[in-house]
């Protein structure tokens, strides 16, 4: 039994099992959220269907059709390491020997670290490169973003990318962390993979990605070692002045002019051995305008930062300070031409220079991203030379730039939905052809918004904080990646005030839910119907208690959740025609009735009143024309039929649910339907 299942075929298998461990057991039986309690329910299944063959075979028809485990469906690589390269023979053979010691059970995990700048990406770029007979199954690099503790991803982000990187699909992905943690060791058992954790903050950071498997070889990258992770430790050091001079040269074509030799001392002394001071130099090398006179005396990585910038153009240095005030996780022309006041063409020409002098590094899709270090040195001298007040009107446009951008997607994205903010009506909808490049628009930019919401909360503009965790309803709902979202989610929540606290303590709640954090999740989502009553919402309050309910039944509480629901149902019943709310009525009592159908589903004795307020919502379904909720509903009554061993009675709903299916493009459920077809197959053998 997993409780970890994903998307839309495991949550309903797990309501299935819900519902047969209440009959097996013959009480109530909490969903287990621990590896304890899951021991205890397995325990349980196991006794019961050892005394009665009945349950046996339907604990057994329900085990066959749960949704297979994760299949991996690419063979993932790196990106081709620099052209020029020279002078780390050492730590190569280090690495290579930890990635072809025997396997002993250990983890094969090397630890790659070194000051910013002096190659260590690369150096893992390289090992892949040359030992990829190695990784047959593939090799995978995912920038953990560790520049500081307040820009690296979360543990369950880490994970996110390394299993779409396997080609897995959003719908796959486990939400919860612990169970994104096993599905992943589940997916690279067996493979002879290479795993690349660049620029890693900590160990806890990389710790879930860990793995016994004998075919993998985890190479975490970071500037510092990092204490509590158990590595191997290869350190990589400045180049030598042999070496130094070598890469030098290669980059400047092969020979240094005549006119330049004179200066190579001190040139080779300024770069102190550091491969990116040393690219960083290399263009002047030929006209011998490299100079450090007046720079001041700091560490390689910023001496040339501060040379490169002082040769640039006034209007293309100008973008480099600019865009650095905060930590973007990519830049692009439409944020660099709203933040600085430009053309888009002019923003593209300044970011392709920027590209060009080593100063930005290309983020793909035409975007570009700062080096840690390079950013808090232009982040620096935005403040000495912009002034604090340029400064903060650059931000405040930067993050007006991505608050349209998101509440106009968002529109696009989820059209229909009363959540949806008065702003973003106002604004109209972005230019996207459908709701699905909407949602890809968004989950481009997920990380510049979550900081867009810190940068708004930093500088007191709750208003603006508020509006972007609103924004972000469509996205958490179609698309989750709950944990990103905490961050800007709870900015909101402690923001908020009126009617708009009520919907960002409810999108709390319900990312929290999906984390399988129920307790935090409860507490969200009694203060949404709390803030809801106090503005006079009766919808977002009706909503949020049944919010409570659908968090009961994945708890497997199902009194309790229709206790909720029929609380919620009442709210409803109190908004008069012509109130707000009341055009939404007819689909929200319905989907009340659903779900205390479902409900009734796991309380033993209320089968037939189960079928009756199923069969009440898809009357009022199918009345108004709602092919998705019909064939959910459809799906509710065939599962109490075989719950009662009527096999026969919910095949016929089976097709009728597949065939409202038809245009929907609804894969996720019509796999649910795959599987309850075949459950329904096993029970008549």
């Amino acid at each position: 039994m997993a409780t970890g299942a994903a998307g839309e075929a495991g949550k309903r298998s797990l309501e299935a099992a819900g519902v047969l461990v209440r009959r097996i057991a013959g009480r109530e039986v909490p969903a287990p959220a621990t590896d304890p309690e899951l021991a205890a329910v397995a325990r349980t299944i196991h006794e019961g269907v050892r005394r009665d063959p009945a349950l046996a075979r339907a604990w057994t028809a329900l085990a066959r059709a749960a949704p297979a485990g994760p299949e991996v469906r690419r063979v993932p690589a790196l990106p081709a390491p620099t052209r020029f390269f020279t002078d780390r023979d050492g730590p190569l053979k280090d690495l290579v020997r930890e990635a072809g010691r025997r396997a002993d059970g250990r983890p094969r995990v090397a630890l790659l670290h070194g000051p910013e700048g002096i190659g260590t990406s690369e150096l893992a770029l390289f090992l892949g490169s040359r030992e990829a007979k190695r990784f047959p199954h593939g090799q995978i690099r995912i920038d953990l973003r560790g520049g500081s503790a307040g820009t690296a991803l979360d543990p369950g982000a880490v994970l996110y990318r390394a299993l779409l990187e396997l080609g897995l699909a959003d719908e796959e992905i486990p939400a919860a962390p612990d169970d994104r943690t096993r599905c992943f060791r589940q997916c690279v058992a067996g493979l002879k993979l290479l795993l690349v954790l660049d620029h890693a903050y900590s160990a806890a950071q990389v710790a879930p990605l860990l793995t016994a498997a004998s075919g993998v070889f985890t190479l975490v990258v970071a500037r510092r070692p990092l204490p509590g992770l158990d590595a191997l430790p290869v350190p990589v050091g400045p180049l030598g002045r042999k070496d130094a001079l070598k890469l030098l040269t290669l980059l400047a074509g092969g020979s240094v002019p005549g006119g330049a030799r004179e200066a190579l001392p001190g040139l080779l002394a300024e770069c102190g051995g550091s491969p990116y001071a040393l690219r960083v130099a290399a263009p002047w090398l030929g006209d011998g305008t490299w100079g450090t006179a007046g720079v001041p005396e700091g560490d390689p990585v910023r001496r040339a930062a501060e040379i490169g910038h002082r040769r640039l153009a006034a209007d293309t240095a100008r973008v480099y300070r600019l865009m650095a005030l905060r930590a973007w996780t990519d830049i692009g022309v439409a944020a660099v031409a709203a933040t600085v006041r430009i053309t888009g063409t002019e923003a593209a020409r300044h970011l392709v220079e920027l590209a060009d002098r080593q100063l930005l590094e290309p983020a793909g899709a035409g975007r570009y991203r700062y080096r840690p270090a390079i950013r808090r040195h232009a982040e620096a001298a935005a403040e000495r030379e912009d002034g604090p007040a340029a400064c903060a009107e650059a931000v405040r446009r930067a993050v007006g730039h991505h608050l349209r951008f998101a509440l106009r997607a968002g529109l696009v994205a989820l059209p229909q939905s009363w959540r949806t903010a008065p702003r973003a009506r106002e604004l109209g909808p972005g230019p996207y052809r459908d709701a699905g490049a909407a949602i890809d628009a968004l989950s481009a930019d997920l990380g510049n918004l979550v900081e867009a919401a810190h940068a708004a909360e930093e500088s007191g503009d709750t208003d603006t904080v508020e509006l972007l965790g609103h924004a972000l309803w469509p996205y958490q709902l179609k698309a989750g990646r709950y944990e990103e979202l905490l961050p800007a989610l709870r900015s909101g929540a402690r923001t908020a005030t009126g009617r708009r606290a009520g919907q960002l303590h409810f999108q709390l709640g319900m990312a929290l839910a999906a984390l399988k954090d129920f307790d935090a999740a409860e507490s969200e989502l009694r203060a949404a119907a709390e803030a809801e009553w106090q503005a006079g919402h009766v919808r977002g309050r009706a909503s949020a208690v049944e919010a409570l309910g659908l968090l009961r039944l994945g708890q497997w509480r199902y009194e309790e959740a229709y206790g909720l629901f029929t609380e919620a149902g009442a709210v409803y019943d109190t908004i008069g025609d012509g109130e707000e709310g009341a055009a939404d009525l007819p689909r929200a009592r319905a989907l009340v009735e659903r779900h205390k159908g479902r409900a009734l589903r796991g309380i033993p004795g209320r089968r037939g009143e189960a079928l009756e307020r199923l069969g009440e919502a898809l009357s009022r379904f199918r009345g108004a024309g709602e092919a998705y909720n019909t064939a959910r509903t459809l799906t509710d009554l065939a599962e109490v039929r075989l719950d009662a061993g009527e096999a026969e009675a919910a095949l016929p709903l089976i097709d009728e649910a597949e065939a409202a299916l038809a245009q929907e493009r609804a894969e996720p459920h019509l796999a649910v339907l795959r599987d309850l077809r075949s459950r329904c197959v096993t029970a008549r053998e």
